[in-house]
């Protein structure tokens, strides 16, 4: 190979890779209203908010006899991670991360020494623009094929739904015949819960 030819195609790859590395630290092109919507969560972090269920069409459950705590936990330019803890259970982290296609929601489910539940990582990705108080996530492949695997396949047409005013905020799941809601009061803040499991302070 000629020596103008390999500087060429050092040039070119050292060019290529520069680029690769400028786009993943560029920040994400988003819709407005998904902006505002993770702006208003964000503004949150580090506090804690006591829910209830206002909405349940299913037997009753831990969710309806447990203290129910949101803890807006950690908070990146392009992620939340969010801590749903139920009574002592602290299993659940809603991850809520900027795409550069919109809006996703995922639902990390750990064991109490850290490790993966089989049943996690499922959620949604945005498909409209939504608004800047209200976002939905409708089932993604992922999810789908998690749930026909685990003999659920109702729940393929889960669409979680997220709604943040003032002094209330909403996380609410349905489907066809199905719907689970709990609202947080936003209007007071409660003692910081314990770390979520499999995470680290």
């Amino acid at each position: 190979m000629k020596i103008s030819t390999y500087v060429n195609t050092l040039s070119f790859a050292s060019l290529m890779l520069f680029s690769a590395s400028s786009l993943a630290n560029a920040p994400l092109v988003s819709i407005t209203s998904q902006d505002a919507f993770f702006n208003k969560l964000k503004s949150l972090c580090g506090k804690s908010f006591e829910g209830k269920v206002v909405v349940d069409n299913a037997p009753p459950s831990s969710f309806n006899t447990s203290k129910l705590v949101m803890h807006v936990r950690k908070c990146t330019d392009n992620q939340l991670q969010i801590p749903f803890h139920v009574g002592d259970n602290a299993s659940r982290t809603w991850l809520i991360t900027k795409t550069g296609s919109g809006l996703s929601l995922k639902h990390d489910h750990r064991h109490n020494d850290g490790s993966d539940d089989v049943s996690t990582m499922y959620g949604g990705h945005t498909i409209e623009a939504g608004w800047p108080q209200v976002q939905a996530f409708t089932a993604d492949q992922y999810s789908k094929a998690l749930f026909v695997s685990q003999g659920i396949p109702q729940s393929i047409e889960n669409t979680w739904h997220m709604y943040i005013y003032p002094e209330k905020f909403t996380y609410r799941l349905t489907r066809p015949g199905r719907e689970f809601r709990v609202d947080f009061d936003l209007t007071k803040t409660v003692e910081q819960p314990i770390t979520p499991w499999g995470y680290t302070d």
